[in-house]
């Protein structure tokens, strides 16, 4: 693939990370490591009244955790600077002259309560809502009549009439657009920002951007781009669009299916390497099914296989390679993970039974600590062994020490018991819990007065 390819991520600075934008985001980042191109980070906040710079932060932060380095950016630099849209107003000035001057663009004095009726109308007459080109052919008299009134304009896009608007989309293949079906659309806002339609797609090509991939539902803004990027005589990107992230159920990805920001995600505990693994599986087939290092995805991504079909996050599927990311990394890797001071030889023992941060909780707590309540399940375990048998228990433990094996066969002479009725109750005595980690190696991270005293506060009478 040639190293020309250049890819971008533009997102609007009025919210946390959306998965389905940080996938998309994913997505164009590995393209570009994978054809040795460059990666652009651009902030598109014209709409200053919704944009945060605490937003800002939170998603290089997220963009960061993900390991999704940019090659320009509004903390970079490079050769396209600025790359926050606020700080390109004279850029877009430049263009809305010269749009003016071709007759490309007209101001549009209709009021929010004007067009909000003219849609409502067209609704009832069975027709698609779409501008109504009402200001379209205002005299210079009637515009200076508006202005001496108070209103404000906007600046429309005249969209020609009886123009075919084709392009090849890199999921979809060709697109064929007719202008009828578009109506003129806002370029300019009435406090003289750059509207989306606009800044978006004049930046993609001012800054060399190749190949810009999106969700699906932005297919239908492709055409009206393309129109704005034509008249301005500048170059085209091609345009991706991808199907859409959605729940188990189907519906758009939203609060009620749980967690749905990077963010969330990450304070839970779950680590990139895991989360970036379920991005890769959604709505893209690579050459490789199982599990790969985030260094490997690039060589394993292919853009030719990118889904038009809605692809379905599951949370269970992401707790799956979830396990797979925490099998592979190191006791010393984990623990960093927990925040943890344990042992690397506890880390090491309960690796296996830990998903999330707060899994290690119980098992730091049977080596140093105070042991929960037990269950109903554990009680009747004790209680079925009782008090003679801890008592037993007890007294072996002062000649066995930490060795399990002689407690055992210390326990086994002096009770008769064998099998899971002399082991299932000495580890919910020593453990609190029926399951878990090996007894051998815990008893050895327990010191001997901790033990004991487990032992013994079972071998009084309830």
């Amino acid at each position: 693939m040639s190293s020309s390819v250049v890819t971008r991520f533009a997102p609007s600075p009025t919210g946390s990370l959306h998965l389905g934008n940080a996938r998309t985001a994913f997505f164009s980042h590995l393209w570009a490591r994978k054809a040795g191109g460059r990666f652009i980070l651009r902030i598109e906040d014209t709409d200053a009244e919704r944009s945060q710079t605490r937003h800002r932060d939170g998603l290089l932060v997220d963009l960061g955790w993900l390991g999704l380095d940019w090659d320009e950016g509004p903390d970079v630099g490079g050769p396209a600077a600025p790359y926050s849209q606020s700080e390109r107003g004279a850029f877009y000035d430049g263009l809305f002259s010269r749009l003016r001057s071709d007759g490309h663009v007209y101001p549009c004095y209709c009021t929010a309560e004007e067009l909000e009726l003219s849609r409502k109308l067209q609704r009832m007459a069975g027709k698609p809502p779409r501008y109504a080109g009402t200001c379209r052919h205002l005299s210079r008299a009637e515009c200076a009549d508006r202005e001496a009134r108070g209103l404000k304009a906007t600046l429309r896009f005249a969209v020609p009439a009886a123009t075919v608007i084709e392009f090849t989309d890199l999921v979809h293949g060709p697109q064929r657009f007719s202008s009828g079906d578009i109506g003129d659309f806002i370029t300019r806002r009435e406090d003289g920002s750059a509207a989306f339609f606009f800044s978006n797609a004049v930046d993609d090509s001012a800054m060399g951007v190749t190949h810009v991939l999106r969700g699906d539902d932005h297919l239908t803004n492709t055409p009206r781009q393309l129109l704005l990027l034509d008249a301005l005589r500048m170059r085209r990107p091609d345009y991706g669009h991808v199907g859409l992230l959605v729940g188990v159920d189907g519906a758009p990805l939203s609060k009620r299916h749980g967690s749905t920001s990077v963010s969330e995600f990450r304070e839970r505990g779950f680590l990139s390497d895991a989360l970036l693994n379920h991005l890769f599986h959604l709505g893209h087939t690579g050459d490789v099914e199982g599990w790969v290092a985030a260094s490997d995805m690039p060589a394993h991504f292919r853009p030719e296989h990118l889904g038009r079909a809605a692809a379905r996050f599951d949370e269970a599927q992401l707790i799956h390679w979830q396990k797979e990311t925490l099998q592979r990394m190191s006791a010393t890797e984990i623990g960093e993970w927990l925040g943890s001071n344990q042992p690397a030889a506890l880390i090491e023992l309960i690796r296996h039974n830990v998903v999330m941060p707060a899994d290690a909780a119980p098992w730091t707590a049977v080596v140093d600590g105070d042991l929960p309540p037990l269950g109903d399940p554990e009680k009747r375990v004790i209680a079925a062994a009782g008090p003679g048998f801890f008592a037993a228990a007890a007294d072996a433990l002062q000649e066995s020490g930490a060795d399990l094996k002689m407690l055992t066969t210390l326990l086994k002479e002096r009770t008769g018991r064998k099998g899971a009725e002399l082991f299932m109750p000495l580890r919910v005595a020593l453990t609190g819990q029926s399951h878990g980690p090996e007894l051998g190696p815990l008893l050895k991270l327990m010191t001997p007065g901790t033990a004991r005293h487990r032992l013994q506060s079972h071998a009084k009478n309830p």
